[in-house]
């Protein structure tokens, strides 16, 4: 059910252009978003549609050029490739949240999320040991590691197979509902939409409700 809270994450007339010779393209025109706490919101669009730079400046790693970004908390990200350092164990991705911040290892937050994502024993795995669907879930654990407040997911079943693909949107659908993060969800993957409580379309640009054609 999605959440009646203030948002944690707001986008208001986001515009994001690039250089393009002697003109330039804009990659988002005029967007505007809420995302509330307990709420999954799933942004759908075709390639070059505009999501991936949706989300990047949700995440701050773009300064739009206009319009205003305002997120309340911390925010963990999810990319569409796991990231994860080879020569190190499952639990040590989670670890080196806290190596990078300074600050004491949390043992047991890190056995905690590796339980809640499904992989309670794989710990002292190597990435060489996990499969790319148990890669993807020591992903969202140490992204959880941070406590944040908003969850930006970008594209992340896109290297996977059907049948993972939904194990890791309902594991994102779980990690909503119970840790009370507001998810940003970018998918082309229409099959992972029923996992959301509500669901966006990014079209050249411009953000709209979505409508199923074929429904």
């Amino acid at each position: 059910m999605t959440s009646t809270t203030s948002p944690a994450l707001s986008l208001r007339d986001v515009v994001v252009t690039y250089p393009d010779g002697q003109s330039r393209i804009t990659a988002l025109d005029g967007v505007s978003l809420d995302v509330r706490p307990g709420e999954l919101t799933a942004v759908i669009g075709e390639s070059g549609s505009g999501k991936s730079t949706l989300l990047s400046v949700a995440a701050g790693l773009i300064e739009p050029d206009s319009g205003s970004v305002e997120k309340y908390g911390t925010r963990g990200l999810i990319f569409q490739q796991a990231n994860l350092l080879a020569s190190l164990t499952a639990r040590e991705q989670l670890l080196i949240i806290d190596h990078i911040a300074g600050t004491k290892p949390r043992q047991d937050r890190a056995d905690e999320l590796l339980r809640f994502v499904g992989l309670e024993g794989l710990g002292n795995r190597r990435m060489n040991q996990l499969s790319g669907g148990q890669r993807q879930r020591v992903n969202i654990a140490r992204a959880l590691m941070g406590q944040p407040s908003v969850l930006l997911a970008d594209e992340p079943t896109s290297a996977l197979d059907s049948q993972l693909s939904r194990e890791i949107a309902q594991l994102l659908r779980g990690v909503t509902d119970d840790f009370g993060t507001a998810t940003l969800f970018i998918t082309h993957d229409r099959s992972l939409l029923d996992y959301a409580d509500r669901v966006v379309e990014v079209k050249d640009g411009k953000l709209s409700a979505y409508a199923d054609v074929a429904a």
